[in-house]
């Protein structure tokens, strides 16, 4: 079992697309009456996928990380500042008259990082540590200022209820981190940190693979339907995806360059980029009714550019920041 979980946290670059396949598939057969069931499954299933993923994070690196303010404050500067703005923009321009297909594309800008964030940093040889502490700043102030961002962006046109939103994040996210810190400090006292380190942490990772996967068929199968009767819909939700991820790197790689060395580059860039989809993905179903379905969509659909992009910026890393040995000589 864990060696095919273990596959499926290593190739999520396959496993997603699959997993929003067999989604569309099952969706498609069975009926939305039939799969609409399913949707009581996106709270364990976001539990599954956060909580793993709070219990690897070493929370004391947060106090370190504060020595390179700098990083951390562009970093959030760029994280709430600009992304959450230019998706509103491209969500007024692409979903006009559908203001719910609008909400899942600010969703997706106003969470940033994930615990991707750290492993694309490591695939890349960034500065993990610093990738660590962006992603616990990010989805911290990205979980508080959610519900107020949407409230000021797109309150005249959805049906906003701030306690309902607040209700879910507190749920979806600080729950999940309250227990998953409490579980690494149970463990690091029963075990060595060796053997935590070694043997214990990297299998939670691979549980937050089972809840990532878990959520995307989930929500493809409840908007199999809806992608049925209107094909070109998926055409028109991937264009404002592909250009948003599109202008963030881009504008992450020449902040990097411009201000920072190679590994912060690095960190700067997922932790930038890197949105943590499953959290938008809950609030979107769980917080906005049956008309959230529609922003569920719009979230499904990132994890495939959002992967796919991620794993391709790797490749350019040399060619954008210069080869590792250059920055281990200088």
């Amino acid at each position: 079992m864990w060696r095919l979980l273990k596959l499926l946290h290593a190739q999520l670059i396959i496993a997603i697309p699959l997993m929003l396949a067999a989604g569309f598939l099952v969706g498609s057969l069975a009926g939305s009456a039939r799969v609409a069931p399913l949707k009581a499954l996106i709270m364990p299933l976001t539990f599954l996928m956060v909580y793993p993923m709070m219990v690897t994070l070493n929370v004391n690196h947060l106090l370190q990380g504060l020595k390179n303010v700098r990083l951390q404050l562009i970093s959030q500067l760029i994280n709430f500042g600009l992304i959450p703005f230019i998706a509103y923009g491209l969500g007024l321009i692409f979903f006009q008259d559908q203001p719910y297909l609008a909400l899942g594309l600010l969703l997706a800008a106003l969470l940033p990082t994930s615990g991707m964030t750290i492993s694309w940093t490591g695939f890349a040889h960034g500065n993990t540590g610093a990738a660590i502490n962006m992603t616990i700043i990010g989805l911290t102030l990205g979980s508080l200022a959610t519900p107020f961002y949407v409230l000021a962006l797109l309150g005249t046109e959805v049906s906003v209820n701030i306690s309902m939103v607040l209700q879910q994040i507190l749920l979806i996210v600080f729950v999940p981190m309250i227990l998953g810190i409490l579980t690494r400090q149970y463990l690091l006292k029963r075990f060595s940190p060796a053997t935590f380190k070694q043997e214990i942490a990297p299998r939670f990772p691979t549980l937050s693979t089972v809840g990532v996967l878990g959520i995307v068929f989930v929500a493809m199968a409840l908007k199999a339907g809806t992608i049925l009767s209107d094909p070109s819909l998926l055409l028109r939700i991937l264009l404002p995806l592909v250009l948003i991820y599109l202008l963030n790197f881009s504008l992450s790689t020449l902040v990097g360059k411009l201000l920072f060395n190679r590994g912060d580059a690095i960190a700067l860039v997922y932790g930038t980029v890197m949105r943590n989809l499953s959290i938008a993905l809950a609030i979107a179903i769980n917080a906005f009714g049956e008309a959230g379905a529609n922003a569920a969509l719009v979230i499904a659909v990132s994890y495939v550019i959002q992967v796919q992009s991620a794993a391709w910026y790797v490749r350019f890393t040399d060619t954008l920041f210069g080869p590792l040995s250059d920055q281990l000589q200088g």
